[in-house]
């Protein structure tokens, strides 16, 4: 691989990840934080959108309904957020395993919360 002029050891045409890391920038396996705000923001705007319909339109969506949609969403979240922090570990010695299983079991009490105390 050809670096850009200033990169890579001189001539011999090699590049370590040192410089790819310094050429690209953050390398991703320190992004979990960030992963993990992003699925906890994506959470509380799937519950946005189905308060919406809990509070302001209750007669052309029921609860039940609302119910539904916002435990399938947030099941869909819950995988593509583990996917994510999967994908990004893959390779590193990272083992992020505990921050993953914490937000997943405190989004899990949540939507628990939600199912059974709101809009009934």
């Amino acid at each position: 691989m050809t670096l850009p002029k200033g990169f890579g050891s001189g001539g011999t045409g090699g590049s370590s990840s040192a410089d790819i890391e310094r050429m690209i920038g953050r390398r991703v396996e320190n992004m979990t934080g960030m992963i993990t705000i992003s699925y906890w923001a994506a959470l509380l705007a799937t519950f946005g959108g189905t308060a919406a319909g809990y509070f302001y339109y209750p007669w052309a969506y029921p609860t039940a309904s609302g119910h539904f949609a916002f435990i399938v969403l947030a099941i869909i979240e819950a995988i593509g957020y583990i996917f994510c922090v999967k994908v990004m570990e893959e390779g590193s010695n990272k083992n992020s395993n505990g921050i993953v299983a914490g937000s997943i079991a405190a989004s899990v009490a949540f939507v628990l919360f939600v199912s059974l105390y709101v809009g009934w």
